[in-house]
C-alpha cells in the first residue's frame, strides 16, 4: 500500500535557537524539543529528567475527597472489600496494584473480582454485583470500568454495595450514582492531565490515600512496573504523568522485575542475567514500552481472551519463583492458542473482503462471524485496519448479543461514529482509536448500513492512505555519537512522544544489500553528498524495492534510528519505514 509522507510543522525558530545555546545541543535535537512544546531550560529539564515533584495532586480530581473517606471508613469498620476489575491488560494490572496495596489494611477481608468475558461481559456486572452483595461485602472498588454502570450501580445500591469507579474511559450523558466517580475526563473534573490508564486512576487513589495516612510515597513506587504495563498495552498518551509514571516503571521492570513480569519473558528472546548485580540492569538488554506492548501485554491479555483472567491477576501478584513460573508456563499456552484463533480468523476476515467487491471497495469494514472467538476479535480488527487501512468493527455472537470490537485510522474518531449509532446498541464504549459495543442480532444490518455510511460521508479521503509523518529531515554525517546519546533519552517512546521519523534524501547501497528472511531487505546505505561511514539498516517487509536498489538508483527514505543487539554487542541501525525513488 503506497504511503503519502507528510513532514511535521517545524519548531518556530526563535524556541530552537533558544534551545540550542541553552542545551548546548545541535539544531535537530533542538527542533525535536520544540516540536515537543518544550521552549525553555526548565521544560527540557522536566522532559530529560523526570521526577515525582512533576505529579499533580491528586485531590486535584472530582471525587477523590469522597473517595479517600470510603476507604477509609471501611478500614475503620473492619468491611469486607472487593476489588473489580477488566478482563483486559489494563484492568488486570489495576486490581494487582490496588489489591496488592490494600491486603495490609484489610488482611483476610479483601478479595478480587475479574468478570467473565463470555458470561458476564465488559465491565461492572449483575452477577459481580450478586457475588458481593451475597458475600457480605460492603465495598467494591472498580478499575478500568463503570463509567456508563449507572443501571448497574443502581442496583448495587439497592443491594446495599457501594461502589468506587476508578475508569478512564470517556463519561456518557449521566454519571453512575456511586459513592465516588474517578475519571478526569468528567466534564466537571478539573484534574490537570486527562489521559491516565485504569491502573494510572487506581494509582491516583492510592496516591491520596498514602498522602491522607502520611504513609511514604516510596511504598507506592515500587508498584510502578504494573502502571507502565497498563499504559502501554492500553495505548494511552505517554506524555505529562504517563511518561514520568513509564519511565519509572520500566527501571523496575528492568532492574527488579517481579517474578510474574521474569515468568512471561522467559519465553521470549529477553535471558536474565544470572551475574546481576544491585542495581544493574537484570536482562540482557533493555526492555522498552515497545517490548512492554509486544512481550509482556498479549501474554497477560491471553488468559482473558481465552480462559480466566483471574489467573493473570495471580501472576502478576506471585511472590514466589515457582509459583511464577506454573502460571506463567499455563498462560504462555494459552497465548500460543491465541495466535492460532486470530491468525486462523484474520485469514477468514481477509477472505470475506477479498471475495466480496463491495467490502473490497467500501471506506469501512464491518464483518459478522457468529462462531469467531470474542476473545481475539479485537486483535483481529486491529490487523484488518493495518491491512486496509480503513475503520473496521468484527462482531460474533455472545449469547443472546452480538458484540464486537472496534479499531480506527489515525485523523478518524470510530467512537463518535459508533456513538452516531447508539439508538441501534445495547452497550458501547471505549476511545477515539478503539471501542467496544454490543447490540441486538435484528439490528447488525441497520447498524453496519448507517456505521458505513456515517464513515463515508465525514471521512476524508486523504486520510484513507497511510501517512508516514516525518519529524524532520537530516543528512547521515549528522548522526553522530551525541546527537544518539541525547535521542535515547527522548525515551519511552509511544502515543504523544513516539519515536522520531527522519527523512534523508538522495540516498544508494554500498551494493551490499542482500533479502533476508520473508520479503525484508537488509541495506547498507551512504549518502553521497554528505560523506560518512557507511550506514547499516533494515526494512521489513520491503523486498520489491531490492532490484531499483541494486541498480544504484538514488532515493529517499524515512526512518527510526534504533539499537540493535546481536551476537551480545549494540550497534545502531536505521529501522527504514518507506522508501521512494527519484524519477
Amino acid at each position: 500500500m503506497l504511503s503519502r509522507w507528510v513532514l511535521k510543522q517545524q519548531g518556530d525558530s526563535e524556541v530552537v535557537g533558544k534551545l540550542r545555546e541553552v542545551l548546548s545541543v545541535d539544531d535537530n535535537i533542538a527542533n525535536l524539543l520544540a516540536q515537543r512544546d518544550i521552549s525553555s531550560f526548565e521544560e527540557a529539564k522536566k522532559f530529560f529528567r523526570p521526577d515525582f515533584d512533576q505529579l499533580h495532586d491528586p485531590y486535584l480530581m472530582k471525587d477523590m475527597d469522597k473517595a479517600v473517606e470510603r476507604v477509609l471508613k471501611a478500614i475503620e469498620k473492619n468491611e469486607k472489600i472487593m476489588i473489580y476489575g477488566d478482563y483486559d491488560v489494563d484492568g488486570t494490572t489495576s486490581v494487582a496494584l490496588v489489591y496488592t496495596y490494600l491486603k495490609k489494611f484489610f488482611k483476610k477481608k479483601i478479595e478480587f473480582y475479574i468478570p467473565d468475558r463470555y458470561d458476564e461481559g465488559y465491565g461492572i456486572s449483575y452477577k459481580g454485583i450478586d457475588y458481593a452483595a451475597d458475600k457480605g461485602i460492603n465495598l467494591v472498588i472498580a478499575l478500568d470500568c463503570g463509567i456508563k454502570a449507572v443501571e448497574k450501580i443502581k442496583y448495587a445500591t439497592s443491594r446495599n454495595v457501594d461502589f468506587i469507579i476508578c475508569d478512564h474511559h470517556r463519561p456518557g450523558d449521566e454519571l453512575p450514582a456511586a459513592v465516588a466517580v474517578l475519571d478526569a475526563k468528567r466534564a466537571d473534573c478539573d484534574y490537570p492531565f486527562k489521559e491516565l490508564s485504569g491502573c494510572g486512576v487506581g494509582f491516583k487513589l492510592l496516591s491520596a490515600l498514602s498522602k491522607k495516612q502520611n504513609e511514604p510515597f516510596e511504598e507506592l513506587i515500587q508498584h510502578l512496573d504494573l502502571v507502565a504495563i497498563s499504559i502501554a498495552a492500553d495505548i494511552v498518551p505517554i506524555t505529562g504523568e504517563n511518561r514520568l509514571l513509564a519511565h519509572y516503571g520500566l527501571k523496575l521492570i528492568n532492574t527488579v522485575p517481579r517474578p510474574g513480569i521474569e515468568a512471561v519473558l522467559a519465553y521470549s528472546q529477553v535471558i536474565r542475567r544470572p551475574d546481576q548485580k544491585e542495581g544493574e540492569p537484570a536482562f540482557n538488554r533493555e526492555l522498552t514500552i515497545s517490548d512492554l506492548v509486544f512481550l509482556i501485554g498479549p501474554r497477560i491479555n491471553a488468559a482473558g481472551r481465552i480462559e480466566k483472567a483471574s489467573d493473570s491477576v495471580r501472576l502478576l501478584l506471585a511472590d514466589k519463583k515457582s509459583h511464577a513460573e506454573k502460571l506463567g508456563n499455563a498462560i504462555n499456552d494459552l497465548n500460543t492458542e491465541r495466535r492460532s484463533l486470530d491468525n486462523n480468523i484474520t485469514e477468514e476476515a481477509l477472505a470475506m473482503i477479498e471475495n466480496d467487491p463491495e467490502q473490497l471497495n467500501a471506506k469501512s469494514t464491518v464483518l459478522f462471524q457468529e462462531a469467531w472467538h470474542k476473545g481475539v476479535i479485537g486483535i483481529v480488527a486491529s490487523r484488518l485496519t493495518d491491512t486496509y487501512y480503513r475503520p473496521t468493527i468484527i462482531l460474533t455472537r455472545s449469547n443472546n448479543l452480538i458484540t464486537g470490537s472496534a479499531r480506527s485510522i489515525k485523523h478518524f474518531d470510530v467512537y463518535d461514529a459508533i456513538d452516531h449509532c447508539s439508538d441501534l446498541l445495547e452497550h458501547f464504549g471505549g476511545h477515539k482509536y478503539a471501542a467496544g459495543l454490543s447490540m441486538k442480532p435484528e439490528n447488525l444490518e441497520l447498524f453496519r448500513k448507517k456505521f458505513n455510511d456515517y464513515v463515508s460521508q465525514t471521512i476524508d479521503n486523504e486520510i484513507l492512505i497511510p501517512e508516514v509523518e516525518i519529524d524532520i529531515v537530516i543528512n547521515f554525517n549528522q548522526i553522530t555519537p551525541k546527537f544518539l546519546r541525547i535521542l535515547k533519552q527522548f525515551a519511552p517512546f509511544g502515543p504523544g512522544n513516539m519515536a522520531p521519523i527522519f527523512r534523508t534524501d538522495k540516498v544508494i547501497d554500498t551494493g551490499r544489500s542482500k533479502i533476508v528472511g520473508k520479503n525484508h531487505l537488509k541495506l547498507e546505505l551512504i549518502q553521497p553528498e554528505h560523506p560518512h561511514d557507511p550506514l547499516p539498516a533494515i526494512a521489513f517487509q520491503q523486498g520489491h524495492h531490492y532490484k531499483d536498489i541494486k541498480l544504484g538508483r538514488p532515493f529517499s527514505l524515512c526512518y527510526h534510528i534504533e539499537e540493535n543487539e546481536w551476537m551480545g554487542k549494540i550497534n545502531t541501525q536505521i529501522n527504514v519505514k518507506d522508501i521512494q525513488f527519484f524519477d
